[in-house]
């Protein structure tokens, strides 16, 4: 391949209705830039674009091993496109080790473009290979082209003065140049973004450019390459400037800045870093003035005692977190309910318990989140359904902690965290209003004093001669708020609090049934589990099954009149990445007998899977399906 004859651009173009690809590689090779500048690409064309990042689970294991093989699968289409897809059709690998845990995910006669030069004997020793699977025999049902990427990029750059490092490190970009031929992407946008990022060190952007063209022109001139793929057609708009991609994270710390905005507050988050919830606190940083503030403290325990004293301080206090650390705050989540000061807790799941596999997802935290606390201590609970439902459901967490005086959990897992898609930003005039009930100078003030009809006390800041009053974890004795031993005042006390949390579920929306509303089935899910969900519902009516689906976004307390949805399907299946905790809370909400399908493998669900589990329930109730439906058993 040192010569490469030029030859006209073939004219072959193959159409799908979608396409899935990964781009996998060592944790060093650069893959979660490429995945992510792809992705931008098909959004820009006007397609509709899921992703998602997989992380090895240690910091940096060792390079061309299988445990630090990183990868990015982008699904990008028309129309249903809803997860980051079920079976690849293009893999794109830098090493032995990342051909070895992807090849299960590709479709029969899918694309295998694979760095040649690193399968080396050492490499495939460390992939567990025997042979080489470029020479066996093993890849006959794939179309494979062996690339020499490393020593194509190395060509492109020889005569710039770089480090061999500094050239090894820029071959993610020949792969992205070539890619973009394979898939007809204009590459002017990401030469552009090359020259911002390297503003500073213009050599760098040179050779980036370089070697981005280089792949580009590689697959152009290379008779190997004779096909185009594209999507048949888009009936998106393509992406305007105010488009971006957004992943879980992202977007909920832009809710909680523009949160406290709407309120006319602060903002003080105080954050420990952790998987997969650090992003939280690191976007947070961009946005840091007088108005908003981000402490990163020495533990959880001193991250959450921080945010209440910012929201004591009357701030809207906020800290980030995940199952590990939900754990060790729940201390100073109980004196926020005693205290009755707002507070927001972002709680990123991942797969436990203990340390578990923190690079992998799983909505295991929804009984601690519930119940995870001492005495009778009952506080909001939210799930945010997609990366930019992160964004409403942050506005929705700190709309009820303001309004009710109360700490709320907002859930997310680290598939939404991670997890991206393409986003407008809400115009100020489209967010919800958060009004603050602070104590008036002018009223009588009692700090227990409650609004009527929120149960809510009002907001008393340190300072105000008029709102002094003692603030602890001890019982009060009602509007006074002094203590109280008290056995009777202790019962009124504790059934207040609930009353005012119970109340809540008059203030938001019951969830909407999609699908076909008298259906033979219901599914219902929370959190990330929308996308399968969603996509599943919308398979299986194409294809004349009687199915419907909700996803519960306020999980405590439930919406007013759920349980009326619920029993107007005779089958209900509950679908959870747990093994059945908001099934265990419905049962005993509504008494129900209601299904319920688990997966704990730290991975999403398929549509493949999911849709699978619903035939087969469909079938065992009604044989007729089978032949309604053309589903076989």
């Amino acid at each position: 391949m040192d010569i490469i004859e030029k030859r006209v651009k073939p004219t072959n173009v193959e159409l799908f209705e979608e396409l899935t690809i990964k781009f996998a590689g060592d944790s060093g090779d650069g893959i979660q830039l490429v995945g992510q500048k792809y992705a931008e690409l098909a959004s820009v064309a006007g397609e509709t674009v899921k992703t998602m990042p997989d992380f090895p689970a240690e910091i940096r294991a060792p390079a061309g091993s299988l445990g630090g093989v990183s990868g990015f699968q982008v699904r990008s289409g028309a129309t249903g496109i809803f997860t980051h897809g079920d079976g690849v059709d293009m893999l794109l690998v830098m090493n032995p080790a990342a051909l070895k845990r992807n090849l299960i995910s590709l479709k029969k006669q899918g694309i295998i473009i694979v760095n040649q030069d690193t399968f080396s004997q050492k490499n495939l020793a460390k992939a567990e290979y025997q042979e080489n699977p470029l020479n066996d025999g093993s890849l006959a049902d794939f179309r494979v082209f062996p690339v020499s990427m490393t020593k194509l990029t190395m060509e492109a750059l020889k005569d710039t003065g770089l480090s061999r490092k500094e050239k090894d490190r820029s071959k993610n970009l020949f792969a992205l140049g070539l890619t973009c031929w394979l898939f007809s992407r204009p590459m002017a946008q990401v030469e552009d973004w090359i020259k911002r990022k390297f503003t500073k060190q213009p050599e760098l952007a040179t050779a980036n450019c370089t070697v981005l063209n280089a792949g580009w022109n590689y697959a152009e001139t290379e008779t190997r390459f004779t096909t185009n793929f594209t999507i048949k057609k888009s009936i998106s708009a393509p992406a305007s400037d105010s488009t971006r991609f957004v992943t879980g994270n992202q977007a909920i710390a832009l809710g909680l800045v523009k949160a406290a905005r709407t309120a006319g507050i602060k903002l003080f988050l105080g954050g420990y870093p952790i998987t997969p919830a650090s992003e939280v606190m690191q976007e947070l940083k961009l946005y840091r003035d007088d108005k908003v503030i981000v402490f990163q403290a020495e533990d959880e325990i001193a991250a959450v005692g921080a945010a209440l004293g910012g929201s004591f301080a009357g701030a809207l206090g906020a800290t980030s977190t995940s199952g590990p650390g939900l754990a060790l705050m729940s201390e100073f989540i109980d004196l926020a309910v005693m205290a009755e000061l707002p507070l927001v807790i972002v709680d990123v799941q991942r797969a436990g318990p203990s340390t578990g596999i923190p690079t992998k997802t799983e909505q295991a935290d929804l009984l601690q989140a519930l119940w995870g606390r001492h005495g009778e201590s009952p506080i909001p609970v939210l799930a945010a359904t997609s990366p930019r439902d992160c964004f409403d459901m942050t506005i929705e967490a700190a709309r009820i902690a303001i309004k009710y005086m109360t700490p709320v959990i907002l859930m997310s897992d680290l598939y939404l965290s991670s997890s991206a898609e393409a986003w407008v930003e809400p115009d100020d005039s489209n967010i919800p209003q958060i009004t603050p009930r602070f104590v008036s100078e002018h009223e009588p003030f009692a700090p227990y004093r409650r609004d009527p009809e929120t149960l809510a006390r009002a907001w008393a800041i340190p300072g105000s001669p008029t709102g002094m009053h003692i603030a602890g974890g001890l019982e009060k004795n009602g509007e006074g708020g002094a203590v109280s031993y008290d056995p009777a005042d202790h019962e009124k006390m504790v059934n207040l609090r609930a009353r005012k949390i119970a109340g809540i579920a008059t203030d938001i929306d019951l969830p909407e049934v999609f699908g076909d509303k008298k259906a033979d089935l219901l599914l219902i899910g929370w959190g990330s589990t929308y996308a399968a969900i969603m996509e599943t519902t919308q398979k299986l009516n194409s294809c004349g099954m009687k199915v419907a689906c909700i996803q519960i976004r306020h999980i405590n307390p439930f919406p007013q009149g759920l349980g009326e949805v619920l029993n107007q399907f005779d089958k209900v299946l509950v679908v959870e990445n747990n093994m059945g905790q908001l099934w265990t809370k419905l049962r005993a909400e509504y008494l129900l007998d209601l299904k319920k399908l688990s997966k704990v493998q730290g991975l999403p669900f398929s549509v493949h899977e999911l849709t699978q589990h619903v035939e087969n329930e469909l079938i065992d109730s009604d044989p007729a399906t089978q032949n309604s439906a053309g589903v076989k058993q």
